[in-house]
């Protein structure tokens, strides 16, 4: 599949705090590390990489808003599929103010297929805000995307809801948003033992 054809995807969707959840253990500790996730991911597989199906300058939404990062502004949406061997784990949607791209920031403009959470907790400067958490069904754009990606990319079907969270980053005292959905199959879905112990 062209999965140019899939963006924008966008996450247009109510953001909580994971308390007013009642969460699978393993699903919890995938939505709540603080960490890097790519790390993460690649110490769970052996080939680790990133598909970008676009990025473009747009005016934040309402939906996405939030103090740091006001409704109208001006932002570079990147949004990525992280694949663990050749399996779709993740998708990642990136908010990144035009007015954060300054300085040694630029290049986050310029990522292409490199990891941006691998920059990001590479900079010591790195503040990272409350992670919330939301739950997507079948109305929602993201599962929308994984149907018409499950029938040509080797990912399993949806049966359940899916999740994801989202935080602010403050890089150099300049925020970005980011938001990650686990994709069926996903090692958040599966149980602890399984998902983490042959890499462990």
């Amino acid at each position: 599949m062209n999965l140019q054809s899939l963006f924008p995807v966008t996450l247009s969707t109510q953001w909580h705090d994971a308390d007013k959840f009642s969460l699978d253990e393993n699903l919890k500790r995938w939505l709540l590390d603080p960490k890097s996730l790519t790390a993460r991911l690649k110490s769970n597989c052996e080939q680790f990489r990133i598909e970008l199906p676009g990025q473009r300058i747009e005016s934040c939404q309402e939906s996405e808003a939030v103090p740091l990062i006001p409704q109208d502004a001006d932002v570079l949406v990147r949004e990525v599929l992280l694949y663990c061997d050749d399996k779709p784990q993740v998708f990642a949607r990136s908010l990144l103010p035009i007015a954060s791209l300054t300085g040694k920031e630029q290049a986050l403009a310029n990522l292409g297929t490199q990891s941006l959470g691998q920059v990001l907790f590479n900079n010591p400067s790195l503040k990272r805000q409350v992670i919330e958490v939301a739950e997507f069904d079948a109305t929602s754009t993201v599962v929308k995307m994984v149907k018409k990606l499950a029938c040509t990319d080797n990912l399993t079907p949806v049966a359940e809801n899916l999740w994801g969270r989202r935080s602010i980053f403050v890089l150099e005292g300049k925020p970005l948003m980011v938001a990650e959905v686990f994709l069926p199959g996903a090692f958040a879905y599966q149980i602890a033992e399984n998902s983490e112990a042959k890499h462990a």
